[in-house]
């Protein structure tokens, strides 16, 4: 198969379309994206009005028609995340998490691609608590004619300024696996809060963003959607909210603007004198371009972003993927 040549991917839980973003970029053109919000299905039909979106959930999902009309070369989905071990020591706290993951399997015996790709927290590749998961998931996707990796990426490792671990199952057909390679880390560092967000920071002619740029001196922290069903946007829980502290960062709220040129910015007023960041930085802090619009409200919008994939990641999984396919 050509370099050159397109190849066919097919995402469910697709969300605010970070995962499709990065592997368009690696060479993947979706067939059909499915997600279950309709505000994340308005945002990828905002951003990419050419694909074909399915506002759906995925156990209505029925792909007998698809797969006798096209190929797919990739089955991809970055699914809602499961509970970390952490936040609960039994599997049955994630039990409709896990029921997706086990559906997305099930979906190969009618798409049969030709690959595999889910990502998920960190916990569900490495924690003993998920070990039964992933040996039923082993022996399902044996019996299907698959071979599969489990392992952990960092998004710092692939440009992404935030420290964000995620867990990642790939499968391929027959023996492609022996072909395929754990993306390598990138080189360099992936910069600061600062440098990332230096520039937005200062449209509106707030006069300290160097000065607090300097501060920003680390990656961000792991940015946390929490829940659809209540409360507002936040950057994350109480050690996250520290962490952002020390960057002289308000992590309790998510702006609506960039600070204006009166602001004061001094850490030492605690909440009242520290920065917030927007939407479109958090978007930012993820590895989404500039010109990737989200829909809805604030809080609806900073969900999609938090919860996303980011782009670079699924770049990297996405060459990564089809160099293994194109080795046959």
């Amino acid at each position: 198969m050509s370099i050159e040549s397109r190849l066919v991917s097919l995402e469910v839980c697709a969300g605010a379309g970070g995962f499709a973003l990065g592997l368009e970029q690696a060479g993947f053109d979706p067939v059909l994206l499915l997600d279950s919000r309709p505000v994340a299905c308005d945002t990828l039909r905002w951003n990419r009005p050419t694909w074909d979106v399915r506002c759906m959930d995925l156990h209505r999902f029925d792909p007998s028609d698809l797969s006798r009309a096209q190929q797919v070369d990739l089955l991809a989905a970055g699914l809602p995340r499961v509970k970390s071990a952490a936040a609960s020591n039994r599997t049955r706290g994630s039990a409709v998490e896990l029921g997706l993951l086990r559906h997305t399997i099930s979906l190969l015996r009618t798409i049969r691609p030709r690959g595999l790709l889910i990502e998920n927290v960190p916990d569900l590749v490495s924690n003993a608590v998920y070990a039964p998961v992933r040996e039923q998931v082993g022996d399902v996707l044996g019996d299907l004619g698959y071979r599969h990796r489990w392992f952990v990426l960092n998004a710092a490792d692939h440009g992404v300024p935030q420290d964000r671990k995620q867990g990642i199952l790939v499968a391929l057909e027959d023996d492609l696996i022996d072909a395929f390679e754990v993306p390598p880390r990138g080189n360099g560092f992936p910069g600061t809060v600062g440098d990332a967000l230096r520039k937005s920071m200062s449209a509106r002619g707030w006069q300290q963003v160097d000065e607090w740029a300097d501060q920003a001196n680390q990656i961000a922290p792991t940015l946390v959607g929490g829940s659809w069903d209540r409360g507002g946007a936040d950057l994350g829980p109480t050690g996250t909210k520290r962490i952002w502290a020390t960057m002289g960062v308000d992590a309790g709220t998510v702006a609506d603007q960039v600070p204006d040129p009166g602001f004061c910015w001094d850490p030492s007023l605690g909440r009242p004198g520290m920065v917030r960041l927007t939407v479109e930085q958090a978007a930012v802090l993820q590895g989404f371009p500039v010109d990737w619009h989200f829909a809805g409200g604030k809080t609806a919008r900073y969900r999609q972003v938090a919860h996303a994939s980011p782009p670079p990641v699924g770049r990297a999984l996405g060459r990564a993927v089809r160099a293994a396919l194109d080795a046959r």
